[in-house]
């Protein structure tokens, strides 16, 4: 089983599931358990328990086994976790997030802002010229704005997510 309590893993399934969701992860009985039976023993809502396992099935951490009754005909939906590929996807979701910090920079790099200094809006060069260099929300204004510190952030966190 999956240690839950790692924070990049637990992290990553809260923002998956929730807390509700991460709740009836970490109360899950062992073994195939319909989703009626994952209510009641996790104590978490039927609703929530079948938004969650349809979440996990299509991130393939649930795995969902068809039986059908014999005599009545009914279908009976057996579920179980299964985190193997769980480091498989959060090196998916690690790339993912790399190359859009690497969209940001490279747009935050090459580009000129102008904002209000209320903070209505934060403008391209460009769309400040149209305005004439006024806000286009309370009239003020626009100011250059020096986004060097924010430029440094993301090289730093695009950096990190680089080496690790």
């Amino acid at each position: 089983m999956v240690d839950i309590n790692d924070k990049v893993i637990r992290g990553y399934l809260m923002s998956l599931v929730g807390e509700d969701g991460l709740q009836m992860i970490e109360r899950m009985p062992e073994g195939e358990v319909t989703d009626e039976e994952i209510a009641a023993k996790t104590e978490v809502l039927l609703n929530t328990v079948r938004r969650t396992l349809f979440i996990l099935n299509e991130n393939k951490f649930a795995i969902c086994r068809r039986e059908r009754d014999s005599n009545s005909g009914w279908l009976t939906y057996l579920w179980r976790l299964d985190f193997s590929d769980i480091e498989h996807q959060l090196m998916k979701e690690k790339k993912k997030l790399l190359r859009n910090l690497k969209t940001r920079l490279d747009f935050e790099e090459n580009n000129v802002f102008y904002m209000c200094p209320q903070g209505c809006v934060r403008l391209l060069f460009d769309e400040a010229t149209e305005t004439e260099f006024l806000c286009p929300m309370c009239g003020e204004d626009l100011v250059f704005y020096d986004n060097s510190h924010f430029i440094d952030v993301l090289r730093k966190r695009v950096d990190a997510l680089s080496s690790a």
